[in-house]
C-alpha cells in the first residue's frame, strides 16, 4: 500500500480486518439525517477550511510531483487536473494572500501535461476530448497564462482548443460514440463555456450553435433509429446514457422534451437510472456525478433557471434530499464518486435557493472527511491525487465553502 502523510493519509489509511466487515451498502449512514433545520450554525470556522486546504495541497505537492509520468489521462487524472486546483482556489477571496504562489504552481504542474498533450496532437481523436484529453489541457492553460499575465500562451492555447472544435463537427468522429461528456462533443461545448466565462470574452456562437447543431441531429437520428421514447437519445460503446445540454435555441422544444423524459424516471426516492437498461430497476443504487442524482441536478437546476418551471426545482430538492441520505461514499473523497463531489450538489442547492440549510449540510459533509469511521473505511482512490478521483477535486470543493456564493463544482457553472 503506497503511504501517504498528514491529511491524505488520515483520509485513506485502511486495516485489512475492518474492510472485510465493512458493510455491503455503498454508502456511510449519516450520523446528522434527522438533525439539520433551516436556522442551524455553521460550526466549522473559515479558518479550519483553509487550513484543510493547505493540507491536501501539501500532500499532492510532496506525492504526486509534476512529471509527464503523471500527466496523462487529462484533467480528469493527470496533472492537468491538479493545474486546474491551484487555479480554482487562486480565484478564491479567502487565499487572494495565496494567489500568487498558487499560479505558479499550477504552472509547474501544467507544464508536463502540455509536453504530453503537444506529442499525442497527432491522433485527432485524442484532441477534443475535454476531461480526457488535449482540449482540456489547453483550456486550463489558457486560462492560467491569461492570470499569469502572458499574453502570448493564453491565445496560443485559445487558438488550439478552438482549432479542436472542427473535429468534432465531423458526424461520427468516434466510432464508440461522438457525443458523450469525457470524450466528445458535450464535453467540448462545456469546456467552450467554461473557457469563455474564464477570459472573460464571448462564446464564438457559430460554431458552438454548428456543433450542437450536430449533437442534436446524431441525439435525433440515434432516437429515431431506435425508437427511443425520449427524442433526444445518445450512446456511448453501445450503452445509452442519458443526459442532455441546452443547445441550440431552434432545437430548444426537443431538448425540453428530452429534459422532460429524463424527468419522467426520477425515482420515489428521488435518484435516476444511468442507463436506458436500468430503467426497469425498482432503486438505483448509483449515486455518483457520474452516474445518478448528483450528476443530473445540474441539467435539472439549468432547467429550472432556464424555463422558470417549479416541476424542475422539486427534481432538485428531491435529490438534494437523496444525497443527504446516502451520499457520504464508501468510495473516497473525490468529486467524481466520491464525498466531495456529492457536497457540490448542496453548494448548487444553496446558491439556486439561498436557504442556509444546504450550506450546513455542505459543511457536515467537510466535516465528515475527517471522520474516524472514514478515515478508516474509505476506499483508496485508483489516482488519490487526481482532481476527479482524488484529493485535488476535494481541496476545490473545501475551498468553495469558504465563498458558497460563488461555488461551482469544476467546470460546471451553471449560473
Amino acid at each position: 500500500m503506497r503511504r501517504f502523510t498528514s491529511f491524505a493519509r488520515n483520509l485513506f489509511v485502511k486495516k485489512s480486518e475492518e474492510v472485510a466487515e465493512m458493510s455491503p451498502k455503498r454508502y456511510f449512514i449519516n450520523p446528522l439525517i434527522e438533525t439539520v433545520t433551516v436556522n442551524e450554525e455553521v460550526v466549522i470556522t473559515e479558518h479550519k477550511l483553509k487550513e484543510t486546504v493547505q493540507n491536501v495541497i501539501g500532500n499532492i505537492s510532496n506525492n504526486f510531483k509534476p512529471t509527464e509520468r503523471n500527466a496523462e489521462d487529462g484533467v480528469y487524472l493527470g496533472t492537468a487536473g491538479v493545474s486546474y486546483m491551484f487555479y480554482h482556489i487562486s480565484k478564491i477571496p479567502t487565499f487572494i494572500d495565496q494567489k500568487d504562489v498558487l499560479l505558479k504552481s499550477g504552472l509547474e504542474y501544467l507544464k508536463p501535461a502540455l509536453k504530453v498533450a503537444l506529442k499525442c496532437a497527432p491522433r485527432t481523436k485524442d484532441v477534443p476530448a475535454f476531461i480526457l484529453g488535449n482540449s482540456g489541457i489547453y483550456a486550463v492553460a489558457s486560462v492560467l497564462f491569461n492570470a499569469l499575465g502572458n499574453e502570448k500562451e493564453c491565445l496560443r492555447y485559445k487558438e488550439l482548443f478552438n482549432k479542436a472544435g472542427n473535429i468534432v463537427k465531423e458526424k461520427r468522429f468516434l466510432e464508440c460514440g461522438s457525443d458523450e461528456l469525457f470524450v466528445g462533443r458535450a464535453g467540448y461545448i462545456c469546456g467552450a463555456i467554461w473557457l469563455s466565462k474564464a477570459l472573460n470574452t464571448s462564446v464564438p456562437q457559430q460554431d458552438l450553435h454548428e456543433i450542437c447543431s450536430v449533437m442534436v441531429a446524431s441525439g435525433r437520428e440515434y432516437s429515431q433509429r431506435h425508437k427511443s421514447p425520449s427524442p433526444l437519445m445518445y450512446a456511448y460503446y453501445n450503452v445509452e446514457y442519458l443526459g442532455f445540454l441546452d443547445a441550440n435555441p431552434k432545437d430548444a422544444l426537443a431538448i425540453k422534451q428530452s429534459i422532460d423524459f429524463l424527468l419522467s424516471l426520477q425515482d420515489s426516492e428521488g435518484n435516476f437510472p444511468a442507463a436506458m437498461d436500468e430503467v426497469h430497476l425498482s432503486k438505483n443504487e448509483l449515486l455518483h456525478w457520474c452516474h445518478g442524482a448528483p450528476g443530473i441536478i445540474y441539467l435539472m437546476a439549468k432547467a429550472y433557471l432556464t424555463w422558470n418551471d417549479v416541476k424542475y426545482l422539486n427534481s432538485c430538492i428531491k435529490m438534494a434530499d437523496i444525497v443527504w441520505k446516502k451520499g457520504l461514499l464508501k468510495k473516497g473523497p473525490g468529486i467524481c464518486h466520491g464525498v466531495a463531489g456529492n457536497g457540490y450538489v448542496f453548494l448548487l442547492m444553496y446558491r439556486l435557493t439561498n436557504e442556509h440549510k444546504y450550506l450546513h449540510k455542505a459543511l457536515s459533509f467537510v466535516n465528515f472527511l475527517e471522520n474516524d469511521k472514514f478515515k478508516r473505511e474509505a476506499r483508496i482512490p485508483d489516482h488519490p491525487y487526481s482532481l476527479y478521483e482524488g484529493i485535488a477535486g476535494t481541496a476545490c470543493f473545501v475551498a468553495d465553502c469558504t465563498n458558497p456564493i460563488a461555488a461551482a463544482f469544476p467546470f460546471s457553472d451553471i449560473f
